[in-house]
Formats: structure tokens, sequence, C-alpha cells
């Protein structure tokens, strides 16, 4: 099994050893599994529970003060699980994966999704919240209150969204890193992973959202084509500014090279640098084809990989 995986597009973080370590232990992790969806999962399950992550436990808190998860998972068949806005659920990709294998469905949301998540065995209830991110909400000294109308205004003021105009004022949906009380990093980073066993390929990722967002705002992540994508000629998993990757449908441009005949390094660089063109936002990804070819590109300032095995 090869596994290629990702902590997330953004700021350099405070700890990038031993964020690195766990990563190459997340996808190692991966590599013991039988197949490529059980890989993907194991490595962004552990993702999910290591706090030095934005997914699962430590994940942002949304305007209400809530962490709520999402991920998608998608295999090279086409075969789709999604899930989102999951309040106390850390384990998000798991969710996904019942969606997938369990549902008719792509995409299950909120309260009904926990119950999903409840009634397969994935824990629910779960306090994603840690100490680091408890301190910071209890440090806002604006917090919003009032209906979701008071909130998103709130929210616009901070990210620099006009809610009447629909679109960016300020230049994109990276502003947030520079409102003033973002951990360094974690604004909109996500974990994913991507895994061949030299016949299938699985692309997952899983994510805590943006930090600050309005509550039950959903990003990229658990829509198909955007935050992750998976066909017979490769698998992606993508990370950064949420709005914008959505807006180009990052994933799927990277794996339309890749069917085009490009390498995954080199399909990974022109799908960044379109996106780059396109909206100027922030994003990452890692790509893997069937036949092991890894590669990864990004424009923040800093996108850690791990990637591990061998076919």
């Amino acid at each position: 099994m090869r596994v290629i995986a990702h902590g997330g597009a953004g700021s350099p973080p405070d700890e990038p050893t031993d964020r690195q370590r766990a990563l190459d232990a997340s996808a190692a992790a991966g590599t013991d599994a039988d197949t490529a969806t059980a890989a993907v999962c194991a490595t962004v399950r552990a993702l999910e529970s290591d706090p030095r992550f934005n997914a699962g436990v430590g994940g942002a808190v949304q305007s209400d003060g809530h962490v709520r998860t999402d991920a998608g998972l998608m295999t090279d068949d086409r075969e789709v699980g999604a899930a989102c806005g999951m309040p106390g659920v850390a384990h998000a990709v798991d969710v996904a994966r019942a969606v997938k294998s369990e549902t008719p469905h792509v995409l299950v949301a909120g309260v009904h999704a926990v119950d999903l998540a409840e009634a397969v065995g994935v824990d629910t209830g779960v306090n994603l919240r840690t100490p680091e991110t408890r301190e910071r909400w209890a440090d806002l000294d604006d917090r919003p209150d009032g209906d979701r109308l008071t909130h998103a205004r709130w929210v616009s003021e901070r990210f620099g969204r006009d809610p009447d105009a629909g679109v960016d004022a300020g230049g994109g949906s990276g502003g947030g890193e520079e409102s003033g009380n973002v951990p360094p990093g974690r604004d909109h980073d996500t974990v994913g992973a991507v895994a061949t066993d030299g016949d299938g390929v699985a692309a997952a990722t899983s994510t805590g959202g943006r930090w600050l967002a309005l509550a039950g705002r959903v990003g990229d992540v658990p829509q198909v084509g955007a935050g992750f994508y998976c066909t017979p000629a490769g698998g992606v998993s993508a990370t950064g500014a949420g709005e914008d990757i959505a807006r180009v449908t990052l994933a799927r441009r990277a794996v339309d090279r890749l069917e085009d005949g490009q390498g995954a390094e080199a399909a990974a660089e022109a799908a960044i640098a379109e996106f780059d063109g396109l909206v100027g936002g922030s994003a990452g990804l890692v790509v893997l084809t069937p036949e092991g070819d890894a590669g990864e590109a990004f424009n923040s300032d800093a996108m850690q990989t791990a990637i591990v095995g061998e076919l």
C-alpha cells in the first residue's frame, strides 16, 4: 500500500517537527490496511484524533462556539460518501464511509449525519474543543449574539465579505488569518490522504472547518470534486480556502490532468497555478495514481505532507 497524506495548507505551524512525525505515523498506519479505502480512513482517523490538526478534536470553532466536522471519501469506481455539519463527531471520515457503504446517497448533513454516525457505531457527543480553542473563544470580547443574520454580519466584518453582495469584498476568502483571534496555521487547513494498492485508489479529506465561520457553514471538504476526487486515473485531496476551492472544483481539476496523461506532480502544480489565476486564494493538494506516482503543490506559506509505502 502507498499513502500520501497532508496536514493542511496555511501558515507555518508552531510545531512543524511534531506535526511531521504525526503525519508520518498516520500515513504509516494506512499502509497496514487491506484496501485503499481502509488505508485513507486509517490515516485520516489518526489525524482527526490529533489536536494539532484542524479536523476532529481541536477543530475550528464556528460563530456560535461549536465545532462541526465534515469529511468526504471517494474511490476510483466513482463511489462517494460525505458527511458535514456534525457537532460532537471526531471521526467524520468514518461517517463519510458509512454514507458511501450504507446509503444510496452522496452527502448527509447535520444532526441526521450524527444520527447515522451513532447507528453505525461512530462515537458521538465527543468534546471536540481543546484547552486552546476554549481559551481563544473565551478571549473574544465581541462574540456574536442574536439570530443568524447577526452572526452572518459579524462573520462578514471579520472576513471581509459583504453578506448582501454575496461575494468577497476584500480579495478572496483567505483574510481570516489576519483577523486577530485565529490560531496560526489553523484558519482553513484540513487533513487528507490518498492511497493505492496498485489497483484501487481512494481519496479522503476531513476538516473542522474555518475558524469563526458562520455557524452551520460548510466548505469545500464534503463537496465532490472540490475537497476530494477520485477516478481510475488517480485521487486528490485538497486543502485551503474552502469557498475558493469550491468555486473552481480544485480536486477535479487535478484529476482531469491525470486523465489527460500528466504525471502526479505536474497535475498538482498545474491545478494550483490555474486556481491561483482564477481566484487568488491559498490552497494545496496531494495527488496519487494507481501506479504509485505521488505529487503535491501549494501556494500557501506551508503545507506538510507524508508519503509512505511501496507497491
